[in-house]
């Protein structure tokens, strides 16, 4: 049996049962199956990717290399497509942003996790879900990126149970948390405030705790401020159970909007994105540094249902990069 990057490649004959063996003997398992790596599928990943050796950096917090070719192998085993590697490899380097802090949440005994966000053209190109159950199961490029990068910090980057990974609970989006936003929504997309332009292609990761269910205050939310306000409470709350209270500083703030939200809001005279963001800010008390740092993002399916992802009370800031 050959190997690639030092981890095993199996046969094209190899029983499948034989191979979730030999993936787990060599601790790149993360409790699912996975497809097995044979050589055909490798360099069918790897196929036209200049540098592939070229380093991107090291990973904590075991500092593996991030190369294409360690991508690439973490890609085949998740069951992503060639063309998605892009978006993988973009995300593995921009984890290791210091102001990310990687090494924090892959250590941490809380139960951070790092999440994915799609933007753009290439979003869509991939098929990548930012409708109904955007978060949840049931799209294969959601699944498939996601876990890839999950399995890049575990066997890259060494955040392994009892050895770089010391999570007391953990969290089920540490198996994977990918999700496309919307480009239909009545905001200019996060890439435009991020001065990328609308259309860029562009991924974001983000160190995050968990996701809480948010509604509005008033049934489906009447105005903006019944459906902001209970955003306000939650990150007030987040503040509080995360223990940043005890800090003087303040990072950002994310949560998503259903379209359908994003549209009642805008549908009231002045309330753009900017007074979005100032309302929470202000009602908020310093829930962020800024009203600026303060991003709602629209994804999702029909209903007035949102999303709030706590950044990780340890500290991290979101990270965007083109594709």
């Amino acid at each position: 049996m050959s190997d690639w990057c030092g981890w095993p490649v199996v046969g094209e004959t190899t029983a499948w049962e034989a191979a979730q063996q030999i993936l787990t003997d060599a601790e790149l398992s993360d409790g699912l199956p996975l497809v097995p790596p044979t050589q055909r599928r490798l360099d069918a990943m790897i196929a036209g990717v200049s540098g592939r050796a070229e380093s991107h950096g090291m990973m904590p917090p075991m500092f593996g290399d991030i190369t294409p070719e360690a991508v690439a192998y973490q890609c085949v085993i998740a069951g992503c497509r060639p063309e998605e590697m892009k978006v993988v490899l973009a995300a593995a380097a921009a984890t290791l942003e210091p102001d990310f802090n990687l090494l924090g949440i892959a250590t941490t005994t809380g139960t951070a996790a790092v999440a994915l966000c799609v933007h753009g053209p290439i979003a869509r190109q991939l098929g990548v879900n930012a409708g109904t159950n955007c978060l949840g199961p049931g799209n294969r490029a959601n699944a498939s990126i996601g876990r890839a990068l999950q399995l890049c910090l575990r066997n890259i980057g060494g955040a392994r149970s009892d050895v770089g990974d010391m999570a007391t609970m953990g969290q089920p989006g540490k198996y994977t948390l990918c999700f496309a936003e919307r480009d239909d929504g009545p905001f200019p997309s996060l890439t435009e405030r991020h001065g990328l332009g609308k259309d860029a292609s562009a991924i974001t990761v983000l160190g995050i705790s968990g996701t809480a269910e948010v509604l509005p205050g008033d049934g489906e939310g009447a105005t903006p401020e019944a459906i902001l306000a209970p955003i306000v409470t939650g990150m007030r709350a987040a503040i509080v159970m995360s223990g940043v209270g005890r800090k003087n500083e303040r990072g950002e703030q994310v949560f998503l909007l259903p379209l359908e939200m994003a549209e009642k809001i805008v549908k009231h005279d002045g309330w753009d994105i900017a007074r979005v963001q100032r309302y929470v800010f202000e009602q908020g008390d310093g829930v962020a540094k800024a009203p600026e740092a303060i991003h709602p993002i629209v994804t999702g399916g029909a209903g007035y249902k949102m999303s709030y992802l706590p950044i990780w009370g340890g500290g991290s800031q979101t990270v965007m990069r083109r594709v």
